[in-house]
């Protein structure tokens, strides 16, 4: 493949500077083919381990916490979104965690900020395609103002069946801390009845932009998509909750958040096997930022291939 990264003056789609206290832009851009893609952390949100493997022995998951050099009860995990330039439209994938103050999390809901800092402007989003409607991924768009800086005409996209199904959250086989259960039924219901005029529903396939795909998947909710982006011999899959860090040593372990536990191993192994044979990126939203990297098998498991930065 013959991915080039690009810097900010190249393609004048990111020329914005740190946002202020920041040691470095939390944002990472790369072309595409023809496409701009820059990703951009939402921050990080902790989390304790029992989430990576709830159906996992206590021993291996610790084991293999050790062994990325992890501490063993709680961990940051990783919040990225996408933003995406394709002819004449700007697609974000992903909206951040937003700002809930009962859960205090200070160090996520960085998004808006973010995309300030590298200059996006949120009149200049045309559309906007949620994987699932957990609050980590929706949350932005809830922040006091924000509705007010979008265009009237965006086109939120996302599957018929991810709406259905916050109709009725079931958490029965998730496995969450306290609290989460409560406040994701609540956010999910509070952004459908804010957004819903906006919402472009979907089967199991829509084309966003030239170039960019979305794809329901379910498993981890009954509607998570994925976003394929192609241009010319170029490709990258932004594979939203799909995959997680330890999904490549294990991926059939249970990560907590899966609603349909079974559905979304299966859905994991699948989607990796596809990534391993075409060699295309993978970008997922709780991988370490950047996130970028290739997918090899590696017997009975996945090996993870991280992205040198190109300057």
């Amino acid at each position: 493949m013959n991915v080039q990264k690009k810097i900010s003056e190249e393609i004048n789609f990111h020329p914005g500077k740190p946002a202020t206290g920041e040691l470095v832009p939390s944002r990472y851009a790369l072309k595409i083919g023809d496409i701009d893609v820059m990703i951009v952390s939402d921050g990080v949100l902790p989390l304790p381990t029992q989430m990576l493997g709830h159906n996992a022995d206590p021993a291996s998951r610790a084991s293999w916490m050790a062994d990325q050099f992890l501490p063993p009860e709680a961990f940051d995990w990783a919040l990225n979104a996408v933003v995406v330039r394709s002819g004449d439209q700007i697609v974000l994938l992903d909206a951040g965690l937003g700002l809930d103050p009962n859960l205090n999390l200070p160090r996520a809901g960085q998004l808006i900020k973010r995309l300030e800092a590298a200059d996006i402007d949120l009149t200049t989003v045309t559309d906007l395609v949620l994987t699932h409607l957990h609050m980590d991924h929706i949350g932005g768009l809830l922040v006091e103002g924000i509705k007010e800086k979008l265009r009237p005409d965006l086109r939120i996209h996302i599957p018929a069946a991810e709406a259905k199904f916050w109709e009725a959250p079931d958490f029965t086989r998730t496995n969450m801390p306290d609290g989460f259960p409560a406040a994701l039924a609540a956010t999910a219901k509070r952004f459908l009845a804010e957004y819903r005029s906006y919402l472009r529903l979907f089967d199991e396939k829509q084309e966003v932009a030239p170039g960019v795909v979305a794809r329901r998947t379910g498993g981890h909710t009954p509607g998570h998509c994925v976003i394929r982006i192609a241009s010319g011999d170029d490709a990258l899959t932004f594979a939203g909750d799909a995959v997680f860090a330890v999904g490549f040593d294990h991926p059939d372990w249970y990560n907590g958040f899966e609603h349909d536990p079974e559905e979304a191993a299966r859905v994991r192994i699948g989607l990796l096997r596809e990534l391993s044979a075409s060699g295309e990126l993978l970008v997922a939203t709780h991988l370490p930022f950047p996130s970028l990297g290739r997918v090899a098998v590696d017997g009975d498991k996945f090996r993870w291939a991280p992205m040198y930065w190109d300057y």
